[in-house]
């Protein structure tokens, strides 16, 4: 059995947790991996995966070339057997490059979950410690693009697109208590946000598009925005310095109150899926939303921005949804209004969206193809140091 080291800067509850969380849980009950988990900042990955008896370790990483922690890492490593560090960041990937240095045995995976644009100094340094590296995933076919373009090698690059369980996201609607818990009725189309509350995720151009939508259409509609943010208590403070209200303000001033509904971090994401008829993603960023994903595993239809690799999921073959451009307000009220007067469209999205998952974004392939990257670094594996 493999012994695989997850590393993560921060352990909190994003999407990067939620795919470590996924592939520790799917390799280890198909006895393929044994799994170790180590961290700078903990949060609630290192809670959940101590309650699945990982053992878990914290290791300084202060910076992105950190050789003290470099040197604890390969120890850690030796310690523990680690046969493969998997890492999701840069400044945990460049110390598990360092770390070869110390423990030449232990080969590195490393995850792109982002479709963002070094800088000439970081691509340069790609470049350089390019190889030292083993194998590398991007979860979307942009991500892979964008690795290249950042300096990294493409023959050892591999496209494996997020993934989810369909049989976890099954149920009724019925099952639901949203409607019953904002008092919304069963003839009240319901559009789900569920993000963080950051300046990338386009809140406000969202709520700008459900203005525009209620002098397109007279149907009842409420937009439901769920979520908090690193951002979220530096920002009330903000608020309550200068006597200013984002967001909920924008939302009063446009007359929505009936329209938009604020919920909070909600742990219950199924229930909330399940009671809504419509997920929309507003992001500027994005590589492959796990939301999104999860949202269609539920039975949703989509709207997504046509960024990162929203178009691996959402596009005419899989007919699930509609991409809209981003920070455009009448692109995205137009697509709100397609699926609010045209349910046979809504219907045939929805039934295409469970299809879409079963057959490009189903858990169990995502976790054997992650293995067979796995065996790659292992057999093929640059040697340099």
């Amino acid at each position: 059995m493999t012994k695989v080291l997850y590393l993560l800067n921060f352990a909190g509850k994003a999407g990067t947790e939620r795919y470590v969380e996924t592939l520790v849980n799917y390799l280890s009950a198909d006895g393929l991996v044994q799994p170790f988990f180590a961290y700078h900042e903990g949060g609630l990955l290192v809670e959940r995966l101590e309650a699945m008896g990982v053992p878990c370790r914290r290791v300084e990483m202060r910076r992105r070339f950190d050789y003290k922690a470099a040197r604890d890492l390969a120890a850690l490593c030796a310690e523990w057997g680690i046969d493969l560090v998997h890492c999701h960041y840069l400044r945990e990937h460049y110390t598990a490059l360092l770390a070869k240095k110390y423990n030449p045995h232990i080969r590195v995976v490393y995850t792109n979950h982002f479709v963002l644009a070094n800088d000439a100094v970081t691509r340069f340094t790609n470049r350089i410690l390019d190889k030292r590296q083993d194998q590398m995933i991007a979860v979307c076919n942009k991500g892979k693009e964008q690795l290249i373009a950042n300096g990294w090698s493409g023959e050892r690059i591999q496209v494996i697109f997020n993934a989810v369980d369909l049989d976890a996201w099954a149920g009724e609607r019925s099952q639901s208590t949203l409607r019953a818990e904002l008092g919304l009725d069963e003839g009240r189309f319901v559009m789900l946000c569920a993000s963080r509350f950051a300046d990338d995720k386009g809140h406000r151009y969202l709520i700008d598009s459900v203005k525009r939508l209620t002098q397109r259409t007279d149907k009842p509609f409420t937009l439901v925005l769920a979520g908090d943010g690193p951002l979220l208590e530096e920002t009330k403070q903000q608020v309550r310095d200068l006597g200013l209200e984002p967001t909920k303000a924008q939302v009063k001033q446009l007359a929505l109150e009936d329209r938009v509904k604020f919920i909070g971090f909600r742990k219950d994401i199924k229930n909330l899926y399940k009671g809504s008829d419509l997920y929309v993603n507003a992001s500027r960023h994005e590589a492959l939303s796990f939301l999104i994903i999860e949202a269609m595993a539920a039975g949703l239809p989509v709207i997504a921005t046509d960024m990162g690799g929203n178009s691996d999921i959402v596009n005419d073959e899989a007919g699930c949804g509609l991409l809209v451009e981003y920070d455009n307000p009448d692109s995205m009220a137009a697509a709100m209004e397609r699926f609010l007067e045209d349910p046979s469209f809504t219907d045939a999205c929805r039934e295409n969206a469970r299809r879409t998952i079963e057959a490009k974004f189903e858990v169990h392939k995502m976790a054997r193809a992650t293995f067979g990257v796995y065996e790659k670094a292992l057999h093929d594996g640059f040697q340099g140091v």
